[in-house]
């Protein structure tokens, strides 16, 4: 917590914006959480929706210099004045696999919550597994594959790592807890096991909502609308 404070102060001094509006309020008001154990994901999700908001298109170098900190249950956010789709057709992450529900369970160290709105399932992928078998990765999907629900420790290193170009992101409450919904297309990509961005599972996503419970990170993508989104997770067992 002492170098999340540290950089939230070295951050305040770079977002010199005279011409901005005073979100002040509004951010401390997006921090006022009730549990302390939320107030970790409430700022990061607050910093996403204040750097976008107040950010000029000429200063993307800012946005590079902080991206650090744009960062909500082992997801990195960076935002960019360019986010053009991927070349090429992505690959699928490492060592994915199809398995059942029952079998993926077995393979990763976090409970596997299903959402009731959407029912069973309709494939699980498990992916990017370690020496002794266990995997990083739990896929979900729905609607012949349009909707995605994605699962994985949050307490690892970044898994995906999101551009996201002019006002795509804002913060949201998802039963209680804060999240990040990012509303446009944007590229997304893999990070693997060593840190390195893997270029070739680069892909354009749709519409994500992101958001972390206990130490599992979730983000939920696909052809939904926001309300739906937020409904899907709370109809997570």
């Amino acid at each position: 917590m002492d170098d999340l404070d540290r950089e939230l102060r070295e951050l305040s001094t770079w977002l010199e914006t005279p011409d901005a509006p005073d979100v002040t309020a509004r951010v401390r008001a997006r921090l006022g959480v009730r549990r302390r154990r939320r107030w970790r994901s409430y700022l990061a999700a607050a910093l996403v929706a204040l750097v976008v908001a107040v950010l000029p298109p000429g200063r993307a170098a800012l946005a590079d210099a902080v991206t650090g900190l744009l960062r909500l249950a082992g997801i990195v956010i960076a935002t960019s004045p360019d986010s053009a789709p991927p070349p090429g057709v992505p690959s699928p992450l490492p060592g994915q696999r199809p398995a059942a529900l029952d079998e993926a369970q077995r393979k990763v160290r976090f409970p596997i919550r299903v959402p009731a709105k959407l029912g069973p399932p309709e494939q699980v992928q498990v992916a990017d597994p370690d020496g002794t078998g266990t995997h990083r990765v739990v896929t979900l999907l729905y609607r012949g594959g349009t909707v995605r629900l994605d699962a994985f420790d949050g307490r690892l290193d970044p898994v995906f790592q999101k551009q996201v170009s002019g006002p795509g992101a804002e913060w949201v409450e998802v039963d209680g807890t804060g999240a990040i919904w990012i509303g446009n297309p944007h590229p997304v990509s893999y990070v693997d096991r060593t840190g390195a961005v893997r270029v070739e599972t680069a892909r354009l996503a749709a519409s994500t909502l992101i958001w972390q419970e206990a130490d599992v990170s979730y983000r939920l993508e696909g052809q939904v609308t926001k309300l739906e989104a937020i409904e899907i997770v709370g109809s997570l067992s």
